[in-house]
């Protein structure tokens, strides 16, 4: 509310007989009330004004459609295919469903992903009732709630040599994870959002980037496209799905590798930029339906062509690059069948 009001207002009360000054006291509190609407309403379409105005002076060029949309609640489990998602700054979220917000850890707080158990991608998940199903073979279910109780303990994890926390998801759980994977004892826990994420600094020192993911391995999103993958299966003998590579967004209707080339794109109202290529590692040699490492395929083909430049090597090292990393610009929600625009200036 401005100078100019308040004073009026100030006028209008020692204007008033005594007997009419609580009804001015309240007409004043209305009109304070109204005109901080009125301020947060300004502000919001100021917001979306600018973004408009942004919006309007750079060409839109469509480069692809969203074929498909990923959540991968446990890090190193199988995904869960949605149609929609809410995109945050720290990744995908459908209703109480969030991306990689769960982390299987040894008891030394560690974090515990398909490199070190392979066997992680046959634990399926089903949301229903803000509830979590896990499934795995010959396990029963078991139904995780969306919360955790105060009561749990918060355990201190090590996510790439990062501190983060998370809440502990119980001994139940633990022992079914520990029974399936049979090797060591392992527990589960849960990120909220009152807790600290990662920040990039932390996980990319060579880059000045601001925001923060739980426990992904690098951003809260990756991009890949449907091109890009058939090109990689032309060259193997057994092909690889999408969800070796864990995707968050898989795109169609545009050229091989073209997604390298995307430092902004548009989906729907919701603006990303690229930071950087994805380098992979053994984790796609995973076998997604048996569970089986075997740590050669599709990793030694991407090596044959899918190098960086060699002035980025002391980013990537020798890994072959396959897909884009990409952080939240302007949130919104994203469906399947959205049309990609490049941002251009």
């Amino acid at each position: 509310m401005g100078a100019a009001a308040s004073s009026a207002l100030t006028r209008l009360r020692f204007a008033l007989p005594a007997s009419s000054q609580p009804r001015a006291a309240l007409f004043g509190a209305a009109a304070l009330g109204l005109a901080a609407v009125a301020a947060l309403g300004a502000a919001a379409w100021s917001t979306r004004g600018r973004r408009w105005r942004r919006r309007r002076h750079r060409r839109l060029q469509q480069v692809g459609t969203v074929a498909q949309i990923w959540i991968y609640p446990i890090k190193s489990c199988k995904g869960v295919s949605v149609n929609e998602a809410d995109c945050t700054e720290m990744g995908l979220r459908s209703g109480s469903l969030r991306d990689r917000f769960w982390l299987v850890i040894k008891e030394d707080g560690h974090m515990v992903t398909a490199r070190q158990e392979p066997r992680l991608v046959l634990i399926s998940i089903t949301w229903d009732n803000d509830q979590m199903t896990l499934s795995a073979p010959d396990m029963n279910d078991l139904v995780i709630p969306s919360t955790q109780p105060s009561t749990n303990a918060i355990q201190n994890c090590r996510v790439f040599g990062v501190d983060i926390q998370g809440r502990d998801c119980g001994d139940e759980i633990a022992q079914w994870i520990t029974s399936f994977l049979k090797s060591e004892t392992f527990r589960l826990v849960q990120f909220e959002t009152q807790m600290m994420g990662r920040k990039s600094k932390e996980i990319f020192q060579p880059f000045i980037q601001n925001y923060q993911v739980a426990y992904p391995d690098a951003s809260p999103f990756l991009i890949i496209s449907e091109a890009s993958l058939a090109d990689l299966n032309s060259r193997l003998e057994k092909k690889v799905k999408a969800n070796n590579f864990r995707p968050n967004i898989v795109i169609s209707g545009c050229g091989v590798f073209e997604e390298d080339s995307w430092n902004e794109i548009l989906i729907g109202d919701v603006e990303m930029k690229r930071i950087m290529a994805c380098g992979r590692c053994i984790l796609t040699t995973v076998d997604t339906d048996t569970g089986i490492m075997n740590r050669k395929e599709p990793l030694e083909t991407l090596r044959s062509y899918r190098q960086c430049d060699p002035s980025d090597q002391k980013v990537y090292g020798k890994a072959p690059l396959f897909g884009q990393y990409f952080v939240l610009e302007d949130p919104g929600t994203i469906k399947v069948g959205d049309p990609v625009y490049l941002l251009d200036q």
